[in-house]
C-alpha cells in the first residue's frame, strides 16, 4: 500500500526528532568524566529512574514483535513478563545491595574481587555480544515501520534508522538518555492508546466482540503455531523438549533474575539512584509499568487480528500465513499506515520510534560502559585523564551503532516464525551462563578462577552444540549416517530439551560444575568480605 503520510505527520516527527536530539548536545557539554557519563553523578530520583527503566524495557521488540506474537500466534510467550514481580523482589533483598555498595559503574566489577579478572572480562563480552544481538533486533523491527511508512528499501530503512539512533546516542551521557526516556515513555503511551482505540473503534461491538472472537478462534490460549499443520495448538504444562507453560513461566524468573544481576542496561540505572531506598522504588516503578504494557500490546495485536478476520485484507491474510515472504512485525505498521487517519499516523509512529531509540540508547551507552571500564581501561589503556575515556566512550558507542546496522539486515532473512519466537531461541543460546555465575559468586562462598574457568568452558560447549543445531550444522542424518545411531535416538540427540531451555540448563551447568569444582581447586581461602551473602558485613550500605 502507498503510504498516506500527510505534510501534519511529517511535522510532528520532525518535531519530535528535533527536540529528543535536542537534549544529548545540552547535557553532553557537561560530560568531563565516566562517572558523569555513565552513571550521572548518581543523583537520579526514583520517578525519573523507574520511567526510564520502563522506556529501555520496552523497545521496538515490545511494541512490534508483541502484536506480531499476538496476531499469528497467541500468549505462550507473554507468561515470562508475569514473573517480573518476582524477579525484581528478589533481585531488590540479594543483587542491589551489593551494586550500591560497591558504587560500580559496570556489573561486571564484582566479579573480579570475586573471581579474578579473567572471570569478569568474559561476562562482560558475553554481554557485549548479547547486546548487540539485541539492538540489531530492535533496529530491523523499527525499518519495518520506516518501510511501511515510506515504501523505501528495507536496506534504506535500516542505514536511516541507524544513523538517527547513532546520532542521538553518540552525542548524549546518560542524563540525556534518561530524560529523553521519560519524554518518550508518554509518546509510546499517547501512540499506543491512540493505535487502539482507533481498533476498538472500526469493530462493532468494540472490545467486547474482540474478546469472543479472538477467544473462539484460540488467540488466547497458551500455546503456539504448529509449522507444519499452521494450526494453534495448546502448549503442555510440563515437558523439557516443547514449549510448556510451566517452563516459560520457569525461564522467565531466570531471565528477570539475569536481567537484575548482569545486565548492564538495568544495574547502570538503579546504581545512578540517589539512594539504595531511591533505586529499590525505581525497579518497582519499572515493573508497575511495564508488565501492563507488555500485556497491552499484546491485546493490541489480538485486536488487530480480529479486525481484519471481520474487515479481510489481501496483504493482512498474506501476513498471518506467512506468504510472499511476508513478516508477521509488519502487521503494526500495516495497520497504522492502513487504517489510522493521516494527521494521527505521526503521533503512532512517533510513539513506536520512541521505544525503539529509548531502548537503542540505553543499550548503546550500556555498552560503552562495559567495554571502557571492563575492557578497555582495565585491561589495554590504563592511567588516562578522564576526558580520553569519554572520547573512548564516543567512539564506542558510534562502532556499537556500526554493528547494530549490520546485525539488522540478517534479520531480514528471518520469517519462519515471529521475532519473539527467533529471538528468544537466540538470546537462549548466548545467554552464556551469567545468572549461574552471579549466583554462585553471591549465593556461595565457593569458587575460584580456575573452577570457574572450567564451568564456563563446559557451558560454552554446551551452548555451541545447540547453536549449531538451530544452524542445521548437526542434524539427525549426520547421526544416522556417520554414527549408525537409530532414528528415534539420533532425534533425541538434536532435541534433548528445547531450545528456550537451553538458557537455564547452562546456568544450571555453570553453577554445579563450579560448586563442586571449587572444593577441589580452592587450596587456600580468599577474603570474601562483603562478596557474598554470608559475608556482607552487618551495617547496611551507604545511603
Amino acid at each position: 500500500m502507498t503510504p498516506r503520510f500527510a505534510l501534519l505527520d511529517w511535522t510532528i516527527l520532525l518535531v519530535y526528532f528535533v527536540v529528543i536530539a535536542g537534549i544529548g548536545p545540552l547535557f553532553a557539554r557537561k560530560n568531563k568524566s565516566t562517572e558523569t557519563f555513565f552513571v550521572g553523578n548518581r543523583s537520579f530520583p526514583a520517578w525519573l529512574l523507574g520511567l526510564a527503566m520502563f522506556a529501555t524495557s520496552i523497545s521496538s521488540i515490545t511494541v512490534v514483535a508483541y502484536p506480531a506474537d499476538a496476531y499469528k500466534t497467541a500468549y505462550l510467550r507473554l507468561l515470562p513478563a508475569f514473573m517480573l514481580p518476582f524477579g525484581i523482589y528478589i533481585a531488590s533483598k540479594v543483587f542491589l545491595p551489593f551494586f550500591r555498595r560497591n558504587q560500580c559503574t559496570s556489573a561486571f566489577e564484582y566479579l573480579e574481587g570475586r573471581f579474578g579478572p579473567g572471570v569478569r572480562l568474559y561476562a562482560a563480552c558475553a554481554f557485549l555480544f548479547s547486546q548487540v544481538f539485541r539492538i540489531s533486533t530492535i533496529l530491523y523491527l523499527v525499518s519495518l515501520v520506516f518501510e511501511q511508512m515510506t515504501g523505501a528499501s528495507p536496506y534504506m530503512c535500516i542505514l536511516l534508522g541507524g544513523a538517527v539512533i547513532g546520532t542521538y546516542t553518540v552525542l548524549g551521557g546518560i542524563k540525556a538518555i534518561v530524560w529523553t526516556q521519560f519524554i518518550q515513555a508518554f509518546v509510546l503511551w499517547f501512540g499506543a492508546i491512540l493505535c487502539l482505540v482507533t481498533v476498538v473503534g472500526r469493530i462493532e461491538g468494540g472490545i467486547a466482540t474482540i474478546v469472543t472472537t479472538a477467544w473462539a478462534d484460540g488467540k488466547f490460549m497458551l500455546g503456539d503455531l504448529n509449522l507444519a499443520s499452521g494450526e494453534l495448538e495448546p502448549s503442555p504444562w510440563i515437558s523439557l523438549r516443547d514449549k510448556a507453560v510451566v517452563m516459560m513461566f520457569i525461564c522467565g524468573l531466570m531471565g528477570w533474575l539475569t536481567e537484575y544481576s548482569s545486565n548492564q542496561n538495568v544495574i547502570q540505572k538503579y546504581v545512578s539512584a540517589k539512594n539504595p531506598k531511591e533505586a529499590t522504588r525505581a525497579i518497582w516503578i519499572c515493573c508497575l509499568c511495564s508488565v501492563p504494557t507488555w500485556t497491552f500490546f499484546m491485546f493490541l495485536g489480538t485486536s488487530i487480528y480480529v479486525y481484519f478476520k471481520l474487515n479481510p485484507d489481501p496483504r493482512a491474510v498474506a501476513i498471518l500465513t506467512g506468504a510472499d515472504g511476508a513478516k508477521a512485525e509488519s502487521i503494526l505498521p500495516y495497520f497504522c499506515v492502513s487504517s489510522i487517519p493521516s494527521g494521527l499516523l505521526g503521533l503512532v509512529i512517533a510513539g513506536i520510534l520512541s521505544a525503539a531509540m529509548s531502548a537503542s540508547a540505553s543499550s548503546v551507552n550500556a555498552i560503552s560502559a562495559v567495554g571502557v571500564t571492563d575492557v578497555y581501561r582495565r585491561h589495554m589503556v590504563k592511567g588516562r585523564a578522564e576526558r580520553h575515556y569519554v572520547r573512548a566512550a564516543r567512539i564506542l558507542s558510534a562502532a556499537s551503532v556500526l554493528m547494530m546496522m549490520g546485525g539488522a539486515t540478517l534479520f531480514l532473512n528471518l520469517s519462519k516464525l515471529t521475532i519473539q519466537d527467533t529471538g528468544a531461541k537466540i538470546a537462549s543460546i548466548i545467554g552464556g551462563g551469567l545468572l549461574g555465575l552471579y549466583a554462585l559468586g553471591f549465593l556461595t562462598t565457593r569458587g575460584n578462577s580456575r573452577a570457574v574457568g572450567v564451568a564456563i568452558a563446559c557451558t560454552i560447549l554446551f551452548s555451541s552444540y545447540f547453536a549449531f543445531t538451530e544452524l542445521g550444522w548437526v542434524t539427525q542424518e549426520w547421526y544416522m549416517d556417520a554414527w549408525g545411531f537409530s532414528e528415534g535416538f539420533a532425534a533425541w540427540l538434536i532435541t534433548p530439551i528445547h531450545t528456550y531451555y537451553v538458557g537455564l540448563f547452562a546456568n544450571l551447568i555453570l553453577f554445579v560444575v563450579a560448586y563442586f569444582l571449587g572444593g577441589l581447586f580452592e587450596r587456600r581461602r580468599k577474603d570474601l568480605t562483603d562478596l557474598t551473602v554470608w559475608t556482607q558485613h552487618i551495617t547496611p550500605a551507604p545511603k
